[in-house]
């Protein structure tokens, strides 16, 4: 396994996994339509060795194909993740036959714990900071500015001492300080809490180029206080190597390309983007706590890892569903009726999370659902659908087809609002608060409910006569109505879930005309990204005994474009004709 990125780009290399191109390219907006496109493609991992004003060379697409991702983890990552659940059930209680029979997992595990060096790659130059020697890339036409897009910023708990490795967006704002976006249920942001209640700087690395390991763990949704250079290390089967800090009074990773070192001040806030992001649109301007860089030191002739996000599929879906899958099993371990997660990439994972059960008894679907709403990073989940054992979370239309047999909202719909939400998402209006809703799809002792889909698909056929305004429709299992509407999405959904004739339908959703209905990575992005639960979710009949809110029908969904909403990442045509001229050369 690899300890540092040069070690796996000459792995990628020899497998026939990188191209390097040697024309100049722009870090403004070229290498984002040239790496999106690749990957769209199927294309290897991009080396640029000549970027325009740039010192380094850049990579990029490094971890953008499942081929990519074993290769930097040795195997499949499900393979990693059933492993590692298994190990930790038989352990649970430890006995000394347990630990002789799994003898290898146990080595993996003390192998894994960080180790202190003396002398390191990572400060084999020492260097006054200069971030405009960096390839640093401006991703999206109205992204305000430049920022580093594969970050890794490394902190300790100013009063517990626990390290915390996180991925936060890093926008440049000249040569000694950037932008440091800690979004909430993020650790670096809880470190900077407790430093601000102590008026007390805290002291920070931005590392830049990391093994793949390393960056894996940086960006899993591990419990707060896991170390994620101790889960670097059982990734890649030794220890993740750390030496102190040149100027600051913390220790850094040996091997990476690049480390920046320096504070972020307390009570310090600067206005930091917008830039577009992995929700597909652009996240909103807001103040930002500010980070100071004192020096960097780097490895002798480094090279810049990035990555792009925006409208999937890009570079993160391959990177989350491997960090995923291998951890999505350890949820067993506190919710035994839980069987598996899948959180779907096409809606910027925290958006839509189907969760599959055990039931032993009645609602224990929603007892799971509400303790995974308040665990970690899975907090930030939107919505949360529940599906019972025997079906695969990862396959939506099996997920719909559950929806279709076993949802009754009068029985299995919770709506939760006014709680806190991913940064990113907009739909609110109102950053870090929004809603939530959840569905429970499992199985029920009552019979399932059976539809005609045959005459429920005539029905959606004539539905742009039935209202001018749907220009187009598809019916996903029987259960799920997407429509393509011209305008009015929310006149449109408050007529369709009274039509008299579409009763059996379960959920309809009216998107607006960028979303492309007969894809699912398009659909699943344009209805999930959309709407607020609160303020965009109907049903046929909905009305209140007591204080409880009672739905009956279909369940609507308002998921148009609303003004307000920041716009979709779509790229500058000026580039993209420039990079349709120059296209072959960037192969030879």
């Amino acid at each position: 396994m690899f300890d540092n990125l040069q070690d796996f780009i000459k792995h990628l290399e020899k497998n026939g996994e990188l191209q390097r191109i040697s024309v100049e390219v722009d870090p403004i907006l070229e290498i984002t339509e040239i790496a999106t496109r690749s990957l769209k493609l199927g294309k290897q991992a991009l080396l640029f060795e000549n970027v325009k004003g740039a010192k380094y060379p850049l990579v990029i697409n490094m971890l953008a194909s499942e081929r990519r991702i074993e290769l930097a983890l040795g195997k499949h990552p499900d393979e990693l993740g059933e492993e590692l659940i298994g190990f930790m059930e038989k352990l649970i209680p430890p006995s000394p036959k347990i630990l002789f029979e799994e003898s290898a997992m146990v080595r993996r595990l003390i192998s894994a714990r960080p180790k202190q060096v003396r002398i390191a790659r990572s400060q084999a130059v020492i260097e006054k900071p200069m971030l405009s020697d960096l390839p640093i890339l401006k991703t999206w036409p109205e992204d305000g500015g430049r920022f580093v897009t594969l970050p890794q910023i490394v902190t300790y708990d100013p009063t517990t001492g626990k390290r915390n490795i996180g991925m936060y967006r890093i926008q440049m704002f000249d040569d000694q300080t950037t932008g440091m976006h800690w979004q909430i249920q993020k650790g670096g942001g809880f470190h900077y809490f407790q430093a601000e209640k102590l008026n007390q700087p805290l002291e920070v690395a931005l590392v830049i180029g990391s093994d793949p390991a390393l960056l894996l763990a940086t960006v899993a949704a591990l419990p707060e206080g896991i170390d994620e250079a101790l889960f670097a290390g059982f990734l890649r089967g030794k220890p993740t190597e750390f030496v102190s800090g040149r100027t600051i009074n913390i220790n850094v990773p040996a091997n990476a390309e690049f480390v920046f070192e320096g504070i972020v001040k307390p009570h310090e806030r600067k206005m930091e983007g917008p830039f577009g992001d992995h929700f597909g649109h652009y996240s909103a301007t807001a103040e930002f706590p500010v980070f100071h860089i004192q020096t960097v030191t780097h490895r002798k002739d480094p090279i810049y890892p990035a990555t792009i996000v925006g409208i999937p599929p890009m570079e993160d879906k391959y990177i989350g569903d491997a960090t995923q899958q291998i951890l999505a099993p350890l949820t067993r371990l506190i919710h035994h009726e839980v069987k598996n997660v899948w959180a779907y990439y096409e809606a910027g994972f925290h958006n839509l999370l189907v969760v599959s059960i055990e039931q032993r008894y009645q609602k224990e679907a929603m007892k799971a659902a509400l303790g995974l709403m308040g665990t970690g990073q899975l907090s930030l989940t939107k919505c949360l659908i529940c599906v019972s054992e025997n079906v695969d979370v990862r396959n939506f239309h099996e997920v719909m087809k559950a929806v279709r047999d076993n949802f009754d909202p009068h029985f299995d719909f919770i709506l939760i609002p006014k709680v806190p939400l991913d940064t990113l998402d907009f739909t609110s209006f109102t950053m870090n608060l929004g809603s939530k809703m959840i569905i429970d799809a499992t199985e029920k002792k009552k019979p399932k409910h059976k539809v005609n889909i045959k005459k429920l698909n005539d029905v959606v056929k004539s539905l742009s006569s039935f209202d001018r305004r749907i220009y187009d429709a598809k019916l996903i299992e029987g259960a799920f109505l997407l429509l393509k509407v011209k305008k009015d999405g929310d006149a449109v959904i408050k007529k369709i879930v009274k039509h008299p004739e579409l009763a059996g339908v379960k959920m309809a959703a009216a998107v607006s005309f960028d979303v492309d209905i007969n894809e699912q990575e398009s659909y699943i992005w344009g209805v999930f990204t959309r709407f607020d639960c609160e303020r965009d979710v109907i049903f046929t009949e909905q009305k209140m005994i007591g204080i409880s809110p009672i739905y009956t029908g279909m369940l609507g969904i308002d998921a148009t474009w609303k003004t307000g909403y920041p716009n979709p990442l779509t790229m500058d045509e000026k580039i993209v004709k420039k990079v349709d001229e120059r296209w072959d050369s960037y192969w030879r």
